[in-house]
C-alpha cells in the first residue's frame, strides 16, 4: 500500500470500527506514548539497557515492528485530521533534504 492509500485505510477503519477520531491534542498524546513504546525496545535492542527476562528479548523485535505500526498510524490520524497530505509533505521533505544536506553529509568525516 502506498501513504495515500493508507491514509484513506486509517480513515476508514476510524470512521467504522473507530467511530471517530480523537481530537487532535489527545492524538498527539497518544502518539508520544508510542513513540516511547519504540524508544523503550530500541534501547534494549540495540542500546545498552538489559530485557528483565529472556522471554521478553525473544519477542522484542516483532514487537518492534508492531510498536513502528502504532506510531504510523496515530501519525497517519494526524495527518488525517490536519489535511497534511503525507505523500506531498515526504516528497517536499525529501527535496528540502536533499538540497540542503547533499554536500553536509559527503563531508562529514563521522559517516566514513
Amino acid at each position: 500500500m502506498n501513504i495515500a492509500e493508507a491514509q484513506q485505510r486509517v480513515d476508514e477503519w476510524i470512521n467504522t470500527i473507530g467511530i471517530r477520531y480523537y481530537n487532535e491534542l489527545t492524538n498527539t498524546a497518544i502518539l508520544m506514548e508510542e513513540v516511547g513504546e519504540v524508544a523503550r525496545l530500541m534501547a534494549r535492542l540495540y542500546g545498552e539497557q538489559s530485557f528483565k527476562t529472556k522471554e521478553l528479548e525473544a519477542t522484542a523485535k516483532d514487537d518492534l515492528a508492531g510498536e513502528m505500526a502504532d506510531v504510523l498510524f496515530v501519525l497517519i490520524c494526524l495527518a488525517n485530521q490536519t489535511g497534511v497530505n503525507l505523500t506531498e509533505a515526504l516528497e517536499a521533505s525529501l527535496v528540502k533534504k536533499t538540497t540542503r544536506d547533499a554536500v553536509r553529509h559527503a563531508g562529514n568525516e563521522k559517516l566514513r
